[in-house]
């Protein structure tokens, strides 16, 4: 497993590949434009979804 890349990241480290602030991260998530899934009471952002969002932004530019 240790070898293996991360699927699921927390918004903190979302925020920090971005380099955003929490609050820019979670408004983010919150209206939909980075689609994130709910684990109890965690919030996941799949890297693929962050990759594919991070085209779109770049290609919109």
């Amino acid at each position: 497993m240790k070898n293996m890349e991360k699927l699921l990241i927390k918004p903190m480290e979302a925020a920090k590949m971005l380099s955003i602030g929490k609050t820019k991260m979670y408004e983010l998530i919150k209206t939909g434009e980075i689609p994130s899934k709910r684990i109890g009471s965690s919030i996941r952002i799949r890297v693929k979804d962050l990759e594919e969002w991070i085209e779109k932004e770049q290609v919109t530019l």
